[in-house]
């Protein structure tokens, strides 16, 4: 098994294995005038440079349930599996995750397959900014693998929903992570239905977790970021699932070992009344 973060020499050592599917995993967020925005897929990004031998998950048209109106809902873990199939990743292959913008959309992929079973996968430290940065080379060349069989084994208790989270509210054995900027949690800003923050929960934002150069801070500097109960129930959530995904993946690497996503997150949550939201004074 390799670890479940790589740096950029080691995947420019290991880019032609046979077994290694490289993805590039971007999604891109675009701002409107009105300080909104909307998500559309990095695929157009991906065709005027890649690193080499990527090919390219697409979280929004095919790694996510389209019919669901809720953003990057989850697909069924047999709809996923048979995505990443397509994609070249079988039961044993190894894969290196990567995006262009805060690893999150690379962290969102990593948990939804280890959330089908699926354990020996990394994430590329730094992105492609990373990549480039040292000097590596970037592809024109879309690249397409023979279909694999990748088969569920689902973990549903890697991901949590409404009802769980609602429950956890007044559970102290559950600890309840907000993982949005603080201006965020605190309701100062909002660009959901309601500003603030599920009753209860703490915040550690997930941009936090990344140094200027666009990787992860050192193990210690994360480890005192979450200085909780390694064996509580952990849930972490965001607007749309994304940016609690990179928490998720931290907190596993530092031995955490019960962390669920709330992925529908606040994008759901907050368009609810009956879903309690507080904001600090």
């Amino acid at each position: 098994m390799m670890d479940t973060l790589v740096t950029t020499e080691w995947l420019s050592q290991h880019l032609d294995d046979a077994d290694l599917v490289l993805l590039d995993c971007t999604v891109c967020t675009i701002m409107q005038d009105d300080g909104g925005f909307h998500n559309v897929s990095g695929r157009p990004d991906y065709n005027v440079g890649h690193i080499p031998n990527a090919g390219f998950a697409d979280l929004k048209d095919e790694l996510c349930d389209t019919n669901n109106p809720i953003e990057f809902a989850l697909p069924t873990p047999e709809q996923f599996c048979s995505s990443m199939g397509a994609l070249g990743v079988g039961d044993d292959s190894r894969v290196v995750l990567y995006d262009t913008n805060y690893t999150a959309w690379a962290a969102r992929v990593w948990w939804m397959l280890r959330w089908v079973g699926f354990d020996n996968a990394a994430i590329l430290d730094g992105g492609m900014s990373g990549w480039t940065a040292e000097g590596h080379t970037l592809s024109l060349e879309p690249v397409t693998r023979p279909a694999k069989q990748l088969t569920p084994k689902p973990h549903p208790e890697l991901i949590a929903d409404r009802d769980e989270v609602f429950a956890s509210i007044d559970d102290a054995a559950v600890t309840l992570i907000d993982t949005l900027p603080d201006v965020f949690y605190r309701g100062e800003m909002s660009i959901y239905q309601r500003p603030g923050h599920i009753p209860n929960a703490i915040n550690i934002d997930a941009l936090m977790l990344l140094d200027k150069t666009g990787r992860f801070r050192s193990q210690d500097e994360l480890a005192a970021m979450h200085n909780l109960d390694h064996q509580a129930r952990i849930i972490t959530y965001c607007g749309g699932g994304i940016a609690a995904s990179s928490n998720a993946f931290i907190m596993t690497r530092l031995g955490f070992n019960n962390v669920a996503v709330y992925t529908d997150s606040l994008q759901v949550w907050a368009a609810d009344p009956v879903n309690p939201m507080v904001v600090d004074d």
